[in-house]
C-alpha cells in the first residue's frame, strides 16, 4: 500500500518537473523574456536560433576542457635560467588538433592555391611559391639527406608524416585557409550556398569567413546564384518574407537573407596556432592525475611516470616518443625496442596523452602563437596568457562599406630573409591598425601593437645602460635589410658587433621536443624561439580553435 503510494507520488512529481521544464523551454522558444513578443514569428519580428546546442568540434580537433595549472618548469632545470619559471595560469576551454598537420593536409592547401591562384600568372606567382615548404631544410653539409629533400613533402610514403620546413608565417596562413574551407563546407552542407560552391576555383570569386559575416553579398565575387543558391537559403527567405510579398518577386519587402553570426551555423572561432599556455596545458594532460580538486604530484611528460620507456606489461621497454636517445642514436638498435623512427614518424605511431592528443612530445617541435620573451609576465595577467596581440580593424571605403580586396589589390610582403609572401588575398577585408579613436579613454589597451608591452617599450621603460634617449634597448637583435634595385633582390646582412640579443617582436616560441632532441626537451614546459620567417626540418605545427559557450562539453556528475 505504502509502496504504491510512493510510486504514484514519484510519477506525479516527475510529470510535474517535465511539464515545468518543457513549459520553460517552450516559453523561451516562443516568446521573449524581455518583451513578451513572439520569437521567430512567420509574420515578422525578431528572429533567433533557439535550437542551438553547443559548438561542433571542427574536423581534426579534440575538445580540451580548460582549467588552472602550473605553467613552466616543475622538474629539471639543466640550463639554470629564468626561461620557464613556474607560474600559475588559467586557460579557457578550447579545441586542438589530434595530431600535427601532415604533409597530405598541407598538400591539399597547396593544391587549392595552385588552382585558384595559378603560379603561371605573374600576379599570383608569389602566393603559391610563398606557401611552399622549404624542402632544403633537410640538407646537411656533412650528411646525405637528399632522399628527404626530394621526397619528404610529396611522396605518398610520407603523406601521414608531419609537415616540416614551414615557417610561423606559413603556418598562420594555412590556418586561415583551413577556416575558410571549413565554413564553406558548413554553408553548403546546411543548404545556404549552391551545391559545389566550395569547388569555385576563381581568384575573382573567393570565399572568406569575415567577408561573408560582414559583407556577404561580396563573397564569391558577388555571384548571387552561389551565395544564395542553396535550398535552405531559398526556404528561409520565403519563410521570413511577409505574406503579402511572397507572390511578388519584385516587391521591396523581399529580404536579403544570409547566415549571420547569431544563427550559429558557421564557425566564427577560427583555426589558429595555439597559445603557448594552451599548448603546454594540453600537452601535460593533467586530467590523468586529477583527484578531487587537486593534482597528485608533478608531471614531467605528456604520459604518466618519470621515464621515456613504457612500464606496461605488454609493451615494457618500448619508447613512448620519437626523440634522439644519444650521440648518433636516433632510434635505438634495429629490432626489438627500437622506437621505429630515425627522422620524423607517421602520426599516431605512439600512444596519445590523457586528452587524446598524439606526439605532444617528440616527433617534431611545434610553433605556437606567442612572441618570445624569457619571462612570462603573470603579475599582469594570469588568464589566457598570450604575448602577441596586434589589434586591427576593417578598412572602410568612402561610402562606408568595408574594403574587400580584388585581384589587383593583393598585398605582398618581402620578409627579412628575402622571401615574398601574400599577406592579404582577394576576397578578404583589408585590415588596418586601430587608431586613437579606438583607444580613447580605454584602460585595457592604448595602441595597436602590444607585442612588447611591459617588456622594453617606452611605456614600460625597461632599458639598461643609460637613461632617456641614450639608454640601450633590452632587445637589440640584428636587423637584416632586403631591398629591390632595378628589379633585383638585394640582401644586406647586419654585420654589427654591438647587437645584444637575437630576440625581437618577430621571434616566436616553439614547444616540445623533436626527433633531433634529447630527452630533456620532451618536457612540455621547455620553450625555445626562432624568427617567424625561418623553418627547420624538426619544427611543424598543429591548429587550435577557441570554444564559445560553456566551459564543459557535457553535464558533470560527482565522483561518489
Amino acid at each position: 500500500m505504502n509502496r504504491n503510494l510512493v510510486q504514484r507520488t514519484l510519477v506525479v512529481g516527475l510529470s510535474a518537473l517535465l511539464f515545468t521544464a518543457c513549459g520553460r523551454k517552450n516559453d523561451y522558444k516562443d516568446s521573449s523574456r524581455a518583451t513578451g513578443w513572439s520569437i521567430n514569428d512567420r509574420n515578422g519580428g525578431f528572429q533567433a536560433n533557439t535550437d542551438y546546442r553547443e559548438q561542433e568540434a571542427a574536423p581534426g580537433l579534440i575538445f580540451i576542457e580548460g582549467g588552472t595549472f602550473t605553467m613552466g618548469r616543475v622538474q629539471d632545470d639543466v640550463m639554470h635560467d629564468w626561461n620557464n619559471s613556474p607560474t600559475q595560469q588559467h586557460v579557457q576551454s578550447f579545441y586542438m588538433d589530434e595530431t600535427e598537420v601532415t604533409n597530405l593536409m598541407y598538400l591539399e592547401y597547396l593544391d587549392y592555391l595552385k588552382k585558384v591562384f595559378p603560379p603561371t600568372e605573374a600576379n599570383y606567382r608569389n602566393i603559391y611559391y610563398g606557401a611552399l615548404p622549404d624542402t632544403l631544410v633537410w640538407r646537411n653539409r656533412l650528411g646525405f639527406n637528399e632522399t628527404m629533400t626530394e621526397n619528404y613533402l610529396r611522396h605518398p610514403a610520407y603523406r601521414e608524416y608531419p609537415v616540416v620546413g614551414v615557417s610561423w608565417i606559413q603556418a598562420v596562413e594555412f590556418s586561415n585557409w583551413r577556416t575558410n574551407r571549413y565554413n564553406e563546407l558548413l554553408l553548403e552542407r546546411e543548404g545556404y550556398t549552391a551545391k559545389g560552391a566550395k569547388y569555385t576555383y576563381d581568384a575573382d570569386a573567393t570565399f572568406d569567413t569575415d567577408t561573408y559575416l560582414q559583407a556577404p553579398s561580396l563573397t564569391y565575387g558577388g555571384n548571387d546564384s552561389i551565395i544564395r543558391g542553396g535550398r535552405e537559403s531559398e526556404r528561409r527567405e520565403k519563410m521570413n518574407t511577409p505574406r503579402d510579398a511572397q507572390n511578388d518577386p519584385d516587391s521591396s519587402k523581399v529580404h536579403d537573407l544570409y547566415v549571420q553570426m547569431s544563427d550559429g551555423i558557421i564557425s566564427t572561432t577560427k583555426y589558429r596556432l595555439p597559445t603557448e599556455a594552451e599548448w603546454e596545458y594540453a600537452a601535460l594532460g593533467l586530467i590523468g592525475l586529477r583527484e578531487y580538486n587537486v593534482y597528485r604530484g608533478r608531471k614531467k611528460y605528456p604520459w604518466d611516470g618519470a621515464y621515456t620507456r613504457s612500464g606496461n606489461r605488454r609493451t615494457r621497454g618500448d619508447q613512448l616518443a620519437n626523440f634522439k636517445q644519444g650521440d648518433g642514436d636516433y632510434g635505438g638498435i634495429a629490432g626489438w625496442s627500437d622506437d621505429n623512427a630515425d627522422i620524423t614518424a607517421e602520426i599516431k605511431s605512439y600512444e596519445p596523452n590523457d586528452y587524446g592528443l598524439y606526439d605532444m612530445a617528440g616527433n617534431v617541435s611545434e610553433w605556437v602563437a606567442d612572441v618570445y620573451r624569457p619571462i612570462i609576465d603573470d603579475e599582469f595577467n594570469d588568464f589566457n596568457y598570450y604575448r602577441g596581440n596586434v589589434y586591427t580593424k576593417n578598412a572602410i571605403n568612402e561610402d562606408g562599406t568595408v574594403k574587400v580586396l580584388t585581384t589587383s589589390e593583393i598585398v605582398y610582403d618581402t620578409l627579412d630573409n628575402g622571401k615574398i609572401v601574400a599577406r592579404d588575398l582577394p576576397g578578404q577585408i583589408l585590415q588596418v591598425p586601430i587608431d586613437e579613436n579606438d583607444t580613447y579613454m580605454r584602460t585595457q589597451f592604448t595602441k595597436s601593437d602590444n607585442r612588447d608591452f611591459r617588456d622594453g617599450d617606452q611605456q614600460s621603460s625597461r632599458n639598461y645602460q643609460g637613461y632617456g634617449d641614450n639608454a640601450d634597448p633590452m632587445y637589440d637583435s640584428p636587423v637584416n635589410q632586403v631591398s629591390s634595385q632595378d628589379g633585383e633582390m638585394v640582401r644586406n646582412y647586419d654585420k654589427s658587433n654591438a647587437r645584444t640579443t637575437l630576440i625581437d617582436n618577430e621571434v616566436r616560441v616553439y614547444k616540445g621536443g623533436s626527433w633531433r632532441d634529447r630527452e630533456y626537451w620532451l618536457d612540455p614546459a621547455q620553450r625555445r624561439y626562432l624568427p617567424q620567417t625561418m623553418a627547420t626540418d624538426d619544427i611543424g605545427f598543429r591548429n587550435a580553435m577557441s570554444r564559445v559557450g560553456s566551459k564543459s562539453s557535457g553535464n558533470k556528475t560527482p565522483r561518489n
